[in-house]
């Protein structure tokens, strides 16, 4: 595989840059990355490594360039604080309007199906992309804290969420109220907790991680073909 940064264009003429890796060959398939507080930082670097490994064209939009360009965060301290600080200034139509202009991109450079694959922040970004955004074949959304506040959303493409158990920023009650108001979404539970996919993260559980990348390609090789 190979990787580079792009630049895109967003419909309201906002550019924003996306981190592009590229499988060895024609991809069978593309996926917008989205990033969690932390900017498009080495973990999200590595997870779209991750799906182009697996033959996938992925396109990791920097979400915060409206904000601050070039934003890298880690998971502790100061760090922490700057993300959440960054966070409040986000704008949900803003953030789905650079993730549009992510698809699209995708889109055009593949010429296949696109799934939207989101983290955190990005894991409700998501959901949201599967009911409001065009050009969206399927969504995978991790511990998006704000689906439970969107249950009401209807998506209209195949969606599969995942959640931890212990997560302290999800009430599990929410997720189960997703699930029965949604049976036609697939959700899964983990024993684990909020991050638990992120390997730099201290709630990091390879197990569950693990399981949850499985269930992730199987359901984006069915749904993208």
């Amino acid at each position: 595989m190979n990787s580079e940064t792009v630049t895109l264009t967003a419909r309201d003429g906002v550019t924003l840059s996306a981190y592009v890796a590229r499988p060895d060959g024609a991809p069978k398939g593309a996926l917008v990355v989205v990033q969690e507080i932390f900017g498009v930082n080495s973990h999200i670097r590595s997870v779209a490594d991750g799906f182009a490994a697996e033959g996938y064209l992925a396109v990791a939009p920097a979400l915060f360039d409206r904000i601050e360009p070039g934003v890298e965060l880690g998971y502790e301290g100061e760090d922490m604080v700057r993300a959440r600080e960054l966070l409040g200034k986000l704008r949900i139509d803003a953030s789905l309007a650079d993730t549009q202009a992510a698809i699209d991109y995708a889109a055009a450079e593949s010429a296949t199906k696109v799934g939207v694959v989101g983290y955190c922040f990005g894991g409700s970004i998501a959901w949201l992309a599967a009911s409001r955004l065009s050009g969206v074949a399927a969504a995978v959304g991790y511990y998006g804290g704000r689906i439970p506040d969107d249950v009401d959303e209807l998506p209209r493409v195949p969606v599969l969420l995942h959640f931890g158990e212990f997560d302290d920023h999800i009430p599990l009650q929410g997720v189960e109220e997703v699930a029965k108001r949604h049976p036609e979404v697939a959700v899964r539970i983990y024993p684990a907790g909020h991050g638990f996919n992120c390997d730099q993260r201290a709630s990091f559980d390879a197990p569950s991680a693990a399981l949850a990348k499985q269930r992730t390609l199987e359901f984006f090789a069915r749904e993208l073909g």
